[in-house]
């Protein structure tokens, strides 16, 4: 410890082991020891003691849309990841969607990462995009370094990222599997889209209907049945059918290599309770009832779900009109999205060693990011400080996303984040924020 630059105390570090009172040491932005509580701290590094705060492993996000650039007036990197810190997130992962241009070229993809390197308040990572044009681009892309390739089984609700049919499915993925990439998809059926009531208006009821959950369960059943012919690495994105847990169980069972995802909203929100007219609420797959909201928290505790990312996609007001029909789809939550699945957790009996898991140890994992995701010698430093028994109500006003709309708003929520830790910096204490300190992250260092 004699090299310590900086310890952290408290009663409360949640672990890879546990939670235990610890005293954790940084040297050069990266952990260098988990040590008792009450260790000696050399003189030459400075302490911070967070008391009884609980000092937690920064949370990965690996699915945010930041729009930036092209769309910018929607989100921004600037925005994003403000909203991020503030909510104890210390890396995410852009989808390469919403932006122009998508990320779905190198070329595309050096442009984005020229657009936020410099805005970049935490550290970002990038997915790359699979269309029915590119499949020249996915390797290129790859040794480019990032994270996987995300696709869309039906329409993605912007002209220029088209999903792939079933044989354009199938050859992307060929591709990826032949270098043991990661293709993540959502997971939505055209046809039975297509084939659903579309009355459109601002009833929530009219608008759950024309997203039925058997176009999520039917796409989810042809996306395993091309990675198990192909024997490829598949992710389900922002699952919102719990109809679809049984196939993916027994998938699993036999050796399909299939990850899920769900999101907060999914977790704490109901259908039960959207207003007719809020679009707020709107996203794709929709919010359910919460007869099926149960069985996806089953599904989180018994590990059928591996983890809760999310899928912050939000854009312009005038864009959420009270015709859920065309209001544009998405929910804002990257800022509140800790505490909205900790309120949630907490009241059903988890506790936040199970929130740490799902929303930074396996979101990681997931995208193979070996330094990040724990309190242990040689990750990187970043860490959430979180006062779990401490409750705020979510006002719109002081939300860092560009365009301050939300389904959260005037929820009361446990857990505030006193502060938010990059590489053993703190960037943001108290609604503070440093200057931008993040950098860009690639699959391949």
């Amino acid at each position: 410890m004699s090299d310590a630059e900086l310890v952290l105390r408290s009663t409360r570090v949640i672990t890879p082991e546990g939670t235990r009172a610890a005293t954790v040491t940084v040297s050069g932005g990266k952990i260098t020891a988990v040590l008792p509580y009450d260790a000696e701290v050399p003189p030459t590094a400075r302490l911070e003691d967070v008391g009884d705060h609980v000092l937690l492993p920064g949370l990965v996000d690996t699915h945010v849309h930041v729009n930036d650039p092209g769309r910018t007036e929607w989100e921004g990197f600037w925005t994003a990841t403000r909203a991020a810190a503030a909510g104890g997130i210390t890396t995410l992962i852009d989808m390469p969607l919403n932006s122009l241009p998508p990320t779905t070229t190198v070329e595309h993809l050096r442009i984005k990462q020229d657009v936020a390197r410099d805005k970049a308040h935490i550290d970002v990572g990038f997915w790359g995009g699979a269309l029915p044009d590119n499949v020249k681009d996915l390797r290129p892309l790859h040794d480019a370094g990032v994270f996987g390739f995300k696709a869309f089984l039906s329409p993605s609700g912007v002209d220029e990222f088209p999903h792939l049919d079933q044989d354009r499915l199938a050859q992307s993925m060929a591709e990826i599997a032949g270098f043991d990439g990661l293709l993540i998809v959502h997971a939505e059926d055209p046809h039975h889209l297509a084939a659903a009531p579309q009355h459109g208006g601002p009833k929530y009821a009219d608008f759950l209907a024309s997203r039925p959950r058997d176009a999520e369960d039917t796409a989810i059943a042809h996306l395993i049945a091309q990675a198990r012919r192909l024997n490829a690495r598949v992710h389900v994105l922002h699952l919102s059918s719990a109809d679809a847990l049984p196939l993916i169980r027994a998938a699993r069972a036999e050796g399909v290599r299939v990850t899920v995802e769900t999101c907060p909203h999914y977790l704490t929100l109901t259908a039960e309770e959207v207003p007719d007219g809020a679009s707020e609420f709107k996203c794709c797959p929709p919010i359910r009832e919460s007869a099926n909201q149960d069985l996806l928290w089953q599904a989180l505790a018994d590990g059928t779900i591996d983890c809760v990312v999310t899928d912050h996609s939000p854009s312009t007001a005038d864009l959420k009109t009270d015709d859920f029909a065309t209001a544009w789809g998405g929910i804002a939550g990257l800022q509140v999205s800790l505490p909205a699945v900790w309120t949630e957790a907490r009241r059903r009996g988890h506790t936040l060693e199970d929130v740490v898991r799902w929303m930074s140890a396996r979101t990681a994992a997931l995208a193979g990011l070996t330094r990040k995701g724990a309190i242990e010698a040689g990750r990187d430093a970043d860490f959430a400080v979180l006062a779990p028994d401490e409750t705020f109500t979510v006002d719109p006003a002081g939300l860092q996303h560009r365009n301050r709309v939300t389904a959260y708003a005037g929820r009361t929520l446990y857990g505030v984040v006193k502060s938010t830790w990059l590489r053993g910096e703190r960037i943001v204490a108290d609604g503070e924020f440093t200057e931008p300190k993040g950098t860009l992250l690639s699959r391949t260092r």
